[in-house]
């Protein structure tokens, strides 16, 4: 017999480093395994519960779905939503956090960002180079012509030209057989993410990311509520055979397949055909995040995944960011044919109107010229020369034993450090002398870590900077 609502739950954190969702679906699981809630119990609506928290609605239910998802919860109807009547144990330690045992929990500033550009810093291309005088002429040429409906919100999707504009460069420079409607303008990753998320993914489902990989991709996921699973990467990038034949079968897969994130080798043609092929078999889904897969060095740019693509499996996401200036904010996401209408739907509902429109506008220009295609070119021979700039000092300045690796892409350099050696302590020693460096054991999604140093060269334009760090780095490890 089911009994009525429980008393509410104490005020949720809003300060918390715990999403919101995160910390109610905690709450039920402690009440359960505590006894203050029973099998059969009925729970208040997903309105009640966001009156009494003061929360959005959409919060409890993205709580609830997950809780329902992994079996705790039954959704009853017009009956209202119960503690399973089946769960006939209180929930122990080790299941109240049903978070796969292979991914380790990121720590909330494993990407942390000085409060100003340092040396080798992740994920800043060489704002020296970028061409001001022209983008200030676009500027310029665009205020003057404004009309009212400049002034207006931005088209919900994006702006039409800037999505024309994308479509274009895409089918030429990567590949990628699209139309302008398939292009969906975002403000960057993390908000192509939680658009692909909110329309194609259910909490509680399964997805595949690499190991190592960038934590951000983990931190999104885990707040809409998937479990993960840590995909090992070798020389040929995620190791695919592994994942179908040992892992938990998974709705969706993240992957970096250009430049893999962050040891920057290529996905293999037979690793990238298995994917392609598990994906039309399971009705999985593929985000490609190719976030600077045009800076090859020793070829040209090897084709997008989603080039290959027959069967509409794979979401295409690209960024503005790296390639022109991070300050843009400003991403786009290229979904398949079949689900436009549905992600229509969810982008007008949940995110219309990211981007300013002065600002789509600019790149559409921008990429419609010639002028984008043309920087580009520019920053991959100018990135090329840094790069054996950097590798150069650095070789000269190291101690013996260690060494950059040549990774044939890419913005950054990796540099391998010893077993007994911890790249935490040594990249916050580097830090507090004046120099970006990350530690790679932090982009770890296992407890598998590997112990090294991220390091960007774009921004090094002479041989200075490297033999600063080589010689700092011999330094800290005598």
């Amino acid at each position: 017999m089911m009994t009525s609502p429980k008393p509410p739950f104490a005020p949720l954190e809003e300060q918390s480093a715990l999403p919101l969702y995160r910390q109610l679906y905690d709450r039920v699981l402690a009440a359960v395994a505590a006894g203050t809630l029973s099998p059969g119990d009925r729970l208040p609506s997903a309105r009640a519960m966001a009156k009494e928290l003061g929360v959005a609605r959409g919060t409890v239910e993205l709580a609830y779905s997950l809780l329902a998802s992994e079996g705790y919860l039954l959704a009853l109807g017009q009956k209202g939503t119960v503690i399973n009547p089946e769960l006939q144990k209180p929930v122990s330690e080790a299941t109240a956090l049903p978070v796969s045992s292979q991914v380790i929990e990121d720590a909330p500033d494993s990407l942390w960002r000085p409060p100003q550009l340092l040396p080798f810093q992740m994920g800043v291309p060489a704002l020296d180079a970028f061409p001001r005088k022209i983008w200030a002429r676009l500027g310029a040429r665009y205020l003057r012509g404004m009309r009212l409906g400049d002034l207006d919100y931005p088209a919900p999707h994006g702006l039409a030209a800037l999505r024309s504009a994308i479509a274009s460069y895409l089918q030429v420079s990567r590949g990628i057989d699209c139309g302008a409607h398939q292009v969906f303008i975002t403000s960057g990753w993390r908000n192509s993410l939680s658009l692909v998320a909110h329309t194609l993914l259910q909490p509680g489902e399964c997805a595949w990311v690499e190991d190592p990989g960038y934590p951000t991709t983990r931190q999104v996921l885990r707040q809409f509520g998937l479990d993960l699973e840590a995909v090992p990467v070798d020389a040929e990038g995620m190791n695919v055979e592994h994942a179908i034949a040992g892992s938990r079968t998974a709705q969706v897969v993240m992957v970096t397949p250009g430049h893999q994130s962050p040891l920057s080798m290529a996905l293999s043609l037979p690793r990238r055909q298995l994917l392609l092929d598990w994906a039309a078999r399971t009705g999985g889904w593929i985000v490609e995040d190719d976030y600077d897969g045009e800076y090859r060095y020793v070829s040209r740019p090897l084709p997008a995944l989603a080039s290959l693509d027959r069967h509409g499996r794979v979401l295409y996401a690209g960024t503005f960011s790296k390639v022109l200036f991070p300050g843009i904010r400003l991403a786009y996401l290229v979904v398949p044919q079949a689900q436009v209408a549905a992600f229509e739907r969810v982008g007008r509902a949940l995110f219309a109107a990211g981007s300013p429109s002065i600002t789509q506008a600019l790149v559409a220009e921008f990429v419609a010229e010639g002028h984008f295609a043309r920087h580009i070119q520019r920053m991959r021979r100018l990135y090329n020369e840094r790069r054996a700039l950097t590798i150069e000092a650095l070789d000269r300045s190291l101690p013996k034993g260690l060494q950059v690796e040549r990774s044939p892409g890419g913005m950054h350099l990796v540099l391998r450090l010893p077993e007994d050696v911890s790249d935490i302590p040594l990249a916050e020693q580097v830090l507090a002398r004046g120099m970006s460096v990350q530690a790679l054991s932090r982009w770890a999604a296992s407890s598998q870590r590997q112990s090294g140093l991220l390091l960007s060269f774009t921004n090094c334009a002479t041989t200075a900077p490297g033999e600063q760090l080589g010689a700092l780095i011999s330094k800290l490890l005598s």
